[in-house]
């Protein structure tokens, strides 16, 4: 009997640690919202969308959309053998730049994130 009790308690010790670590890690969504490919960073989701003529990068904080007004983003683009560098800049609620990118599937993405305030983060991203 008092083994039953004391499996039962380390069973509910765990549970409530892993519940109590699930709510920490995860407070805020991951999806994509602007249909693009998501990485969380230290609580910061970026959401790259990346097409043959225009490359954007949203980011949010906690779930919420972060100021850009004063963040840039230098992304190195790793297609096969061709490497090509990006800069974005801000244009509204995002980092975007315009031209001609190579985006295919298996495109390698690694983002350098500089937001004012913030000491600079790197993102990386795997096109599918």
């Amino acid at each position: 009997m008092k083994t039953q009790a004391l499996l039962a308690s380390i069973a509910l010790a765990l549970a409530g640690s892993a519940f109590a670590a699930g709510e920490h890690n995860h407070a805020h969504e991951h999806k994509p919202l602007h249909g693009g490919l998501v990485v969380e960073v230290k609580d910061m989701d970026y959401e790259l969308v990346a097409k043959p003529t225009v490359i954007q990068l949203h980011l949010r904080d906690h779930g919420k959309p972060t100021d850009v007004a004063k963040a840039s983003a230098k992304l190195t683009l790793l297609s096969g053998a061709e490497k090509q560098e990006v800069e974005l800049k801000p244009a509204g609620d995002k980092l975007e730049a315009t031209g001609t990118f190579k985006v295919g599937p298996g495109t390698k993405v690694v983002a350098l994130v500089t937001i004012a305030g913030k000491p600079a983060g790197t993102v990386r991203f795997a096109l599918k």
